[in-house]
């Protein structure tokens, strides 16, 4: 099993271009093995170098709006009173602790996109 570490963007490709041969292969055989290494392989490699960070939370406040056709008078449980609810969706105001909290529990939007990247 001739199985390299991924250094670099060609390895990625090579990898990726294995896998998509050795799609399929039957766990406990010589391919399903080496298909399963070069999965966890890519996927440290992805998790290094292709990290794909949350949304902005704004962004997916309005994601959500959208998925589940609410208005911003719907957001003032959640945010707070009409003036509040502006001030967040055009970003003069940071969510606080406690409108994360009510988003995240009264529309499940997930807390890693309402916290937003540090």
């Amino acid at each position: 099993m001739d199985i390299q570490p991924i250094k670099n963007e060609r390895d990625y490709d090579q990898a990726l271009a294995a896998i998509e041969r050795l799609w399929g292969a039957e766990e406990g055989t010589e391919a399903g093995d080496k298909l399963d290494i070069l999965l966890i392989l890519v996927e440290d490699y992805e998790d290094k170098h292709h990290r794909i960070s949350p949304p902005d939370p704004v962004d997916a406040i309005k994601f959500r709006m959208e998925q589940m056709n609410l208005t911003r008078k719907d957001l003032e449980p959640c945010i707070g009173n009409r003036g509040r609810v502006s001030d967040i969706l055009n970003r003069r105001r940071e969510l606080s602790l406690a409108m994360i909290r009510n988003l995240h529990s009264r529309l499940s939007i997930p807390l890693e996109s309402l916290i937003g990247e540090a």
